[in-house]
């Protein structure tokens, strides 16, 4: 991890109170992350920040302890952290509060899901931070229950997480409600154009930009590997690692809320200790999986992207690409749930043929070839009939010169059709059934197997 550590430093050098600094020493950090030695001295100075730093590298203890450094003990609810979900918030929540625990310096959550009654009542008996989703502090904010008037320091972490799922809109209403003087944080894994431009329309002309390069922690301390697989055998493939494998805590991420259900109850009928966490499970039993996740009473956990922000648990030992994200900072934020605490993880990837351009994507921004992983024993389905029926139609264009072939094809290692020599004959009347892929790719930058 020493590639992202200030290693010459230590948080000692970097101006915070004791208080603060007995909090850092009970995690049992010393040494300063790229973005915490960058960002929190300008922070300590009262100046607005936009920074940028890959997942895992510490951003929420960047922005968390400048404030509670500056933080005046007899002002409550000065300090706002927005963040684009319920996990997520949570998450950040308990860190202000383990960091905060030498000082007098207390949060409160608000966010959807929970009891209003319950979050006005905590907001009444006064959190000097507040951490919260935009969708709720604007519901809280328009019936009263949340005032800003005290409002001296805010946040907005994961800013592209929030843009990329719909808060724009609130964001902007909740930043033009801010009439106090007050200094604002933009932190995110990406910073593109547009967002840069929404955070300097609500920051000081002196704002500064921090842009931490250096790989994330978690990504060098991950074996990542790939596995080739046909759609249709994903299920099945992942049932197969699970019994073969026999990894400790698993998390497996499904692009879609139906796939994460689908999964979670095949692995139910086949007698796997499995939960599932999605957008449409309601509040408290999303609570419930966390904590059994915490527990470490749950061997499986099947989630979509959103549901799992936040999700910190030291002993996850495996992720489970179960669909490829498109966006590869999602692929990093995804593997980032495991190799916590200092300990390795492993991430496995379910790769379709027509994926291989993904994966490469994936390889550029992680800066590693993600090795095959070889299952000779697993044994593939049968081929879908829409399927064999495409598969003929794209065999007669090859013929025809009409074809053309992806960047990159992942093959799985097995050649087997899976049909009856009947359906064969109807599909390749005169007999020839293709095996070998063409001769050579367009642009392709590795070699293919056996090549």
């Amino acid at each position: 991890m020493s590639d992202t550590l200030r290693t010459e430093l230590t948080f000692d050098d970097l101006g915070l109170r004791d208080d603060v600094l007995a909090g850092i020493r009970s995690y049992g950090f010393k040494h300063p992350t790229d973005i915490q030695a960058e960002l929190i001295p300008v922070a300590l100075k009262g100046t607005d920040v936009i920074g940028q730093a890959k997942t895992g590298t510490g951003k929420t203890a960047a922005f968390t302890l400048p404030i509670l450094h500056n933080a005046d003990p007899d002002i409550k609810g000065q300090a706002l952290i927005l963040a684009p979900t319920r996990e997520l918030a949570n998450q950040i929540a308990k860190e202000i509060q383990d960091l905060a625990q030498g000082t007098t310096i207390g949060v409160t959550s608000i966010i959807g899901g929970e009891s209003m009654r319950d979050q006005k009542q905590s907001l009444d008996q006064g959190g000097h931070i507040l951490v919260g989703t935009p969708g709720r502090v604007m519901d809280l904010h328009g019936r009263r229950m949340l005032d800003f008037s005290n409002i001296r320091y805010v946040v907005l972490d994961e800013v592209d997480r929030m843009l990329d799922i719909g808060f724009r809109d609130d964001i902007k209403k909740i930043l033009s409600k801010m009439r106090g003087s007050h200094q604002t944080i933009f932190v995110s894994a990406t910073m593109d154009a547009e967002i840069e431009s929404l955070a300097r329309a609500f920051m000081h002309e002196d704002a500064e930009k921090i842009t931490t390069v250096g790989a994330a922690l978690t990504v060098s301390m991950v074996d990542q590997l790939h596995l080739p697989v046909e759609r249709w055998d994903k299920k099945q493939l992942l049932l197969h690692l699970l019994t073969h494998e026999e990894p400790a805590t698993t998390v497996v991420f499904c692009r879609t809320k139906m796939t994460v259900r689908k999964v979670a109850q095949y692995l139910k009928d086949k007698g796997i200790n499995v939960r599932e966490i999605h957008g449409d499970l309601h509040q408290s039993k999303r609570n419930r999986v966390m904590q059994q996740m915490r527990d470490n009473k749950l061997d499986v956990l099947i989630a979509s992207d959103l549901a799992a922000r936040g999700l910190d648990v030291e002993h996850i030992t495996h992720v489970v690409n179960y669909d490829l994200p498109e966006d590869p900072e999602v692929y990093v934020h995804r593997i980032g749930r495991t190799a916590r605490a200092g300990r390795r993880g492993t991430a496995w990837s379910f790769v379709c043929p027509d994926q291989g351009q993904m994966l490469s994507d994936i390889e550029k921004l992680v800066g590693v070839l993600i090795e095959q992983m070889h299952y000779p024993d697993f044994k593939p389905g049968r081929v879908p009939k829409d399927v064999q029926e495409e598969r003929a139609a794209q065999s007669q264009y090859k013929e025809q010169g009409k074809a053309t072939v992806a960047d990159r094809v992942v093959k799985p290692d097995h050649d087997e059709t899976g049909l009856s020599d009947e359906e064969l004959k109807a599909m390749f009347p005169d007999g020839k059934v293709p095996k070998n892929m063409p001769k050579r790719g367009i642009g392709a930058r590795f070699k293919r197997r056996g090549r």
